[in-house]
């Protein structure tokens, strides 16, 4: 599923990503500067309106603002590949985002006195915190773990789907997003872990004679 809508979304916004990017390119944006202004649009539509219960300007203003994953990314192939830090910055931007988007969903419903919402919400946190672990700490030990149906992307669909249609008075929508998107994490991180310990058995112990 994640590698699919990657996929179709990358392909669906050629046309327009790849042009934007060569203007901001040319008028000296580095790709960098487009990962921190992405970050800080989500930071403003999940705490400035998603907090307040504002879910459907909190949920677009995310979106929109989410999609700068799609351009950077593209910023930074067209100017010769990412560097290590440029790397580092999004991986970290995104884990502050993310944190804001199911901090802010938990906030509101807390407000709201809706303890079970709560529970789900930190739970889409939480698990969606140990779905990038597991990844990036594959990755430091030589493996890989780009695998699992709900990476970032599929978690920011679906909690802000549930959002939108709680904000257009869809009863329960969000709830239940956040209750499938803890589910299908969870899920994650186990098809995750199982990928990580399958290589791990073919590879050779730390300190074994080759």
């Amino acid at each position: 599923m994640a590698k699919i809508f990657q996929v179709s979304a990358r392909a669906g916004m050629t046309r327009v990503v790849e042009p934007l990017a060569r203007g901001l390119l040319r008028a000296g944006v580095t790709p960098n500067a487009v990962t921190v202004t992405g970050t800080v649009g989500v930071l403003v539509g999940a705490l400035g309106f998603g907090a307040r219960g504002d879910l459907v300007a909190g949920a677009l203003i995310v979106t929109v603002f989410a999609l700068t994953d799609l351009l950077d990314g593209t910023m930074a192939r067209m100017s010769g590949g990412s560097t290590r830090f440029g790397a580092f910055l999004d991986s970290s931007m995104d884990r502050i985002a993310d944190s804001a988007v199911f901090g802010a969903v938990a906030y509101w419903l807390a407000t709201e006195g809706d303890h079970a919402g709560v529970a789900a919400a930190l739970i889409c946190l939480a698990a969606g915190s140990v779905v990038s672990y597991v990844k990036a700490r594959a990755e430091g030990l030589g493996m890989t773990s780009n695998v699992g149906i709900a990476e970032r992307t599929e978690r920011l669909l679906i909690v802000g789907v549930g959002g939108l249609l709680t904000g257009l008075g869809v009863p329960m929508a969000l709830q239940i997003a956040l209750w499938l998107l803890a589910a299908v994490s969870i899920f994650t991180v186990f098809q995750r872990m199982r990928h990580v310990y399958r290589q791990a058995r073919q590879l050779p112990a730390p300190g074994a004679n080759g």
